[in-house]
């Protein structure tokens, strides 16, 4: 039964992305996924807690996702994850949240937080709950689900380095990203999914002079050559994005693309969260890689209002996140996103050849 549904889901994924021409280019199509796509809620007895203290904060955290596996076997192709550096370990491995409320289920049996090493949570003590707990281990969750789908359309994957200090003394410090913290992030990242796997600035650039020449001259690969391949954002627009690309000039030989402004000649990929935002089209149209978002802070799933998903899709973002391409479960709600027949990759309306075609939801 399971190979015969295994087969079956195989075909499904063959069928939706089989609708697009292989040499459609990787920024004329567009895509939905998941933001925050690791996270677990918030154990009930420290929720509870959090929620009389700040009931609309709370709100704000009250969602949950499934596993990485089920969101791509589902034909997501956008996922978020946020790294916090520790290099020595432990650094999160006892959530003081824990202590906070009594009756929590355990937290890392395996003991993985106190290995040196890049961590995977949304909040320190707080919301710091999931099925992977390391970037290694989630890197390695994507790297056999892809082994077992080589021809997969290429995978956008938006990573946030967190630190800085909380304004709450009671809570633990993240480390703060440095130079060598980068160099070692692009590490954990080749080590994790192999160089071969990972559209990289360098490919993208490739004879032109500077990556954002490049992006104006088209120069993205074709779906054809980019099957089987993931490709990073970094998720920030101020220090660490700096920090990033210091020292390489068009982001010559890192891995990820940076959050950086047209004009400049790491410009690629960016960042617009608000889809309402007037220059998304003519970004887009220009060839660089849009991303924004359909809904935050359960703000649209509790209201059942697609108009900021609507927006999203005619604005030819090619990357939309959502935290509802299932409905929710913390609430009655019947708001859910997806392009027309549950898909969840469609050609672009904008720069290509057809009108925005209907979206789901209700």
């Amino acid at each position: 039964m399971k190979i015969i549904s295994g087969i079956a889901l195989g075909l499904s994924i063959c069928l939706m992305h089989s609708e697009i021409p292989d040499n459609t280019k990787m920024n004329r199509i567009q895509v939905i996924g998941s933001h925050n796509s690791y996270k677990r809620a918030i154990d009930p007895a420290l929720f509870k807690l959090f929620q009389q203290k700040d009931s609309v904060s709370a709100s704000k955290l009250d969602y949950e996702h499934i596993s990485l596996t089920e969101q791509l076997d589902m034909g997501l192709l956008n996922l978020e994850i946020d790294v916090y550096a520790d290099e020595k370990g432990g650094r999160f491995a006892h959530p003081k949240g824990l202590d906070w409320a009594k009756g929590q289920p355990p937290f890392d049996e395996k003991g993985l937080m106190k290995e040196p090493g890049f961590k995977v949570l949304h909040i320190p003590d707080l919301d710091f709950r999931n099925d992977y707990l390391t970037l290694k281990n989630c890197l390695a969750v994507l790297k056999t689900w892809s082994d077992k789908h080589p021809d997969h359309y290429p995978i956008f994957i938006t990573l946030e380095p967190k630190d800085g200090g909380s304004k709450d003394p009671n809570m633990t410090a993240p480390e703060p990203f440095t130079a060598k913290t980068f160099e070692e992030l692009d590490k954990a990242l080749t080590d994790g999914l192999g160089k071969k796997h990972i559209i990289t600035p360098d490919m993208v650039r490739g004879k032109y002079n500077t990556l954002e020449e490049a992006v104006l001259h088209d120069n993205w690969p074709a779906l054809k050559a980019a099957r089987g391949k993931f490709v990073f954002l970094l998720d920030d627009k101020g220090a660490k994005r700096d920090l990033y690309i210091a020292g390489h000039p068009s982001l010559k030989g890192r891995v990820m693309f940076a959050n950086a402004d047209p004009g400049s000649p790491e410009a690629a990929m960016l960042f617009r969260n608000d889809p309402n935002t007037p220059e998304i089209s003519d970004l887009v149209a220009k060839g660089y890689i849009i991303r924004t978002r359909a809904d935050s802070d359960t703000r649209e799933a509790r209201l059942n209002d697609n108009s900021s998903f609507e927006a999203a899709c005619n604005s030819g973002a090619q990357i939309i996140t959502t935290d509802y391409y299932k409905k929710s479960t913390h609430f009655r709600s019947d708001y859910e996103v997806s392009f027309e027949g549950k898909k969840y990759v469609r050609l672009n309306p904008v720069g290509n050849s057809q009108s925005a075609v209907t979206v789901g939801g209700n």
